[in-house]
This record gives C-alpha cells, structure tokens and sequence, in this order.
C-alpha cells in the first residue's frame, strides 16, 4: 500500500513512470516453506500415514488376509527410518528443497496406488498368483523419478517401492513380489538415461514389458504352474502393462513439470525453438546479439557435457539469456553503427546503468512471455554483481581530469563528480547453480575473444585462463557447486571449441590467364597462401601457420578509428 502511495506521488513529479518491473519471486512464505525443517517433517508424516492407508486397503482384496497388526507398522517404520537416512545422507544435494521430495515421496505414493488397484482388479479377474505378482506396474515410480530428476533418484523410488510394497501386497509371496519389483523397476531407471524424445518413453515401457514377458515365462515355469495359465494372457498381460506404464509417463510428465517447477531433458529441447517470437525479434533488431546468444550456447553447452550438467538446459538459457539488450540494442557494440556510437552523448554513469539495465529488462521480458523459471534465473545471475569495468576506469579518469583542473583553478571543487563502485556493478545475485555459471563464463569468454588479435591456441588459453582467475578472485563463482577440477575442465572446453571457431582460412589467388608455353612456370608459383600472408610461399611452414590469421596492418587498414567511449566487447 505504502509503495504504491510513493509510486503515484513520483509520478505526480514526473520522477516516475508509474509502471513496475516484473518478478518472478514466489514470495518470502513459500522460500521459506520450500526449505524449512517443518516441512520436510510433514511430507515424511503425510506420507507414511498415505502408506498405512494403503497397507489396511492391501489387505482387503481378497477374503481371508490378515488384518495389519503392529508388527506390520514396526517394519514400515524400520524401512521409513532407512528411507528416511539414505536420503538425507547420500541425495541431500539432488533433493535440494520440499518441493522435490515432496514430488519424489507423491510419485512413490502413487506408484504404491497403483499397484494396490492393479492388484484389486487382478483378483476380480480371478489370475494366477504368479501372473498378479506380474501384471503390477512396477517400472511407473522409478521411470518417472528417473527422467525427472535423474537415474540416482529413479534408484531411489525402486528401492522403497519395492520395499514398501512388500507390507502393502502381503497377498503375494515377499520374494516373489520383491524380485519382480526390482527387475522390472532397475530395468526401467536403466532405460531412462538422458530421455531426450518422448518417443523414447515408449520404447523405454516397450523394452519393459519385454523383459516383463520374459520373466514371466521364466517364474510361470520355474513355479510349475505354466501350463495352469494361458499362454496370451501369460505373455501379452505383462507386454502390454509395459507399454501403458511408457505411454502413461509420457502423459503426465507436463503435469508434473507444471506442478513441481521441474524441467526434463524433453521439456528443454521443446523450449529450444529458435522461433519464439523474442529469438525472432532478436534475430531482427539486434542480429548481433542473437549470434553472440548462439555462440554463447555452443560454449556453454559443449563445456555442461563435460561436467555431466545440464547440457541442454545451458543451451537453452543462452538463447535468452540477453534478451534484455532488446531495449535498447544500439547501445550495446555486437549491434552497435561504428559510425554513430550513442556513448558518445552520455555520461559514464549514465552508460553503466543502461547496460546493466539489460538484466532486469531481460527478467521483465522473459516474464512476460512465461518463460521457464530456470532461464530468468540465468538471465539474472549471468553477470553475477560484477563490475562494468570499462566505465567505471573512464569515469574514474574523469574524476582525476577534474581535480587536475581543480588544483590548477580552471574549475570548481563542486564539478568533481563522485564516484562509487556500487553504481558500476550489476545488481546480481551471482550464479546460484552450475549451469548458470557455466553461462557466465562462456558469455565473460565469447565477449573477450572478439578482442584477440591473431588468437591462436595459446592465446586464447591465457585470456580464458584470466577471465576465469578474475571471476573467482572477485567471487563471481563462490555461490555455485563448481569444483577446481570442473572449472578446469571447463576452461579446457572453452579452449577447444573456440579454437575450432576461430581457426584460419586458406586464400587462393585469381586465376591468371596465361599462354600455354608459361602453364608449368605457373604452375611452379601460384600457390595457394593463408589470408593476410603477403610473404612469399616460400616461407617456413611454421610462419605460415603463424600467419594464418589476418595481420594486424590488414586489420588496421579496414578498421575505422575507434572512438574513445567505444566499450569494448566484454563491456556489454
């Protein structure tokens, strides 16, 4: 309310436009809900009361099962108490917050449901208690833990749907349910690795329901009860549960992604369409940007690959992790006319805050267009709280200008201007996460290369190698998980696909008529050279190889002046 009164007052002054900037927070409440202790405690509480539930309904579908007794409780609550340790020992890091475990303990409940109702229905049909052990949807848990949050977790739910589902089916004999329960549910996380197409769920449930008929043949006879069940009924049952299990994940992942505010491998490769409408204005109004924006991807993405990181969601936040620079695309150098620099008529300070407006622009725009959680996030740690050091140096230059016309009494003390550091820093926060990292560095790296001259292998290894040394010591990189051996692999990354970019290019020279009498002597001299080489061919092979890429005269001869206010390439 209080805000709102300021906003409209400004406003009256013409010191606002009375709009405010979006935000992509969910609220103090639920941060807090999202880690808090209590509410660990209370999907833990909540689900075990949803296991004894099941438990009392799992001795209810078939007459004559014993009811469930203390005894039963005291095991349910020893494998909690597992449950419970090995979580927060061995998948503290990948269940990070409520949220996740909360979708982990939601999809092992409705796994156990569906078992529950599975096995209602099957002694309704009156089958054997081979095939009911069989017909069970044992892959559903472990295959949706598996493609959403990873084959560690996927592991996970088998093994305490397993488990669970022991006290839950006491109408099956425990070893005959727990070892279905484990093949099926390993060999469905086995499956699942890097799910990059939804097809591929189905062939996932397909291979499952295979294995699933194998087995089934394999326990029907080993029981001697193979020739007491039909053969169709006995094959065709588990085949077809596998394929159902495979269809229904594919259906209900969106869901699930929706819900939880997770995002799969799938999920990443849709929202990588270089056809959304702001890659589209992009591509229009700052052509600059969008191939900086690529670039940026290819770095990012071949460096996630080699720390085992979300390559594919690196790929896509780096589509968009500039999109804010559409505001005012003329600002910023990949777009900027040589020939009219905008800086030119503005203040270091000034200039600072419209570059590193381009953050929060960014994070506005991507609201707008409902964009994933995870990309605004990049779009507003990319640049963590460092500093626009290009005009925080100019600006400094100026307040030492000015004091120099102070002592020599050509000015006033009052036309120093103040400078502060906090004005030429971005207002973060700094990566919180390994992927958002990895795109600042490629966006730090990308931007810094376009200045190299002559780049060869180890020249682009002493920049990336600075740029890297400079994040650190300003601690751009103290809030993400990034270990010394992964940035190093990183850095080693970077090397190898900048390199490959910016290798040289072989020049031919025309074609020389000639008469017929002088083809061998041409044939002697025209050689092809490397571009910017006006040497003789004859050189050593070395010097060719150094001269591959344009000399600096070439440069110098095509290259306008550059203005003094000009930022460089990794100002922006």
């Amino acid at each position: 309310m209080f805000e709102s009164i300021r906003r409209a007052r400004l406003q009256r002054e013409g010191l606002s436009c009375g709009k405010t900037r979006r935000k992509h927070q969910e609220g103090d409440f639920i941060d807090e809900m999202r880690t808090h202790p209590a509410g660990t405690v209370v999907a833990y509480v909540l689900f075990f009361i949803g296991v004894g539930i099941l438990m009392r309904l799992g001795t209810q579908v078939e007459a004559g099962l014993p009811a469930v007794t203390w005894l039963h409780l005291l095991y349910a609550a020893a494998i909690g108490f597992a449950m419970v340790v090995h979580e927060r020992v061995v998948l503290r890091q990948e269940i990070c917050d409520n949220a996740v475990l909360l979708l982990v303990l939601g999809t092992i409940f409705t796994h156990l449901a569906l078992v529950v109702l599975m096995l209602d229905l099957s002694f309704s049909q009156s089958w054997g208690k081979t095939l009911k052990a069989i017909v069970l949807p044992h892959a559903f848990g472990p295959v949706v833990l598996s493609v959403i949050l990873g084959r560690r977790i996927g592991l996970f739910g088998a093994i305490y749907a397993t488990l669970l589902g022991v006290l839950v089916c006491i109408s099956i004999s425990a070893p005959t349910f727990m070892a279905t329960s484990a093949l099926l549910g390993f060999t469905g996380v086995l499956l699942t690795k890097r799910v990059r197409r939804r097809n591929r769920l189905f062939m996932a449930g397909l291979y499952v329901g295979v294995v699933a008929m194998a087995y089934s043949l394999l326990l029907h006879e080993a029981a001697g009860v193979i020739m007491e069940e039909k053969l169709g009924r006995m094959v065709g049952l588990p085949l077809l549960i596998g394929i159902v299990t495979g269809m229904a994940v594919g259906g209900l992942l969106p869901v699930l992604e929706s819900v939880f505010g997770v995002t799969t491998d799938v999920s990443w490769l849709e929202l990588g369409d270089l056809n959304h409408p702001l890659m589209r204005r992009l591509s229009i109004e700052a052509p600059g940007t969008y191939h900086h924006s690529l670039v940026v991807a290819n770095l990012a993405e071949a460096a996630a690959e080699t720390i085992s990181a979300s390559a594919s969601m690196c790929r896509v936040c780096a589509y968009f992790h500039d999109i804010g620079k559409l505001s005012k695309p003329e600002y910023f150098i990949e777009n900027m006319d040589p020939s009219a620099n905008p800086h030119e008529d503005l203040t270091p300070r000034m200039s600072a805050l419209v570059i590193i407006a381009h953050v929060k622009d960014g994070v506005d725009l991507a609201i707008k267009h409902n964009l994933n959680s995870r990309i605004i996030d990049v779009i507003e740690q990319h640049h963590g709280n460092s500093l626009a050091y290009f005009f925080y140096r100019q600006a400094l230059d100026q307040k030492a200008e000015a004091e120099r016309l102070v002592k020599a009494g050509k000015a006033k003390e009052d036309d120093v201007p103040q400078v502060s550091e906090e004005t030429f820093r971005y207002p973060g926060p700094r990566p919180q996460f390994k992927e958002s990292a990895i795109i600042s560095l490629a966006d730090a790296v990308e931007s810094a290369s376009r200045t190299l001259e002559k780049p060869n292998a180890s020249r682009i290894e002493t920049m990336i190698k600075d740029i890297v040394q400079a994040r650190m010591m300003d601690g751009q990189l103290d809030e993400c998980d990034l270990t010394i051996a992964e940035l190093a692999r990183i850095k080693a990354s970077f090397a190898k696909t900048l390199l490959s970019m910016m290798h040289g290019r072989i020049k031919y020279q025309k074609a020389i008529e000639a008469k017929p009498s002088q083809h061998s002597h041409l044939r002697e001299e025209t050689k092809p050279v490397l571009v910017g080489d006006e040497e003789a061919a004859s050189a050593a092979s070395e010097k060719i190889v150094a001269a591959s890429f344009s000399s600096p005269a070439a440069e110098a001869a095509v290259k306008k002046p550059r203005s003094r206010k000009t930022p460089p390439a990794s100002a922006a």
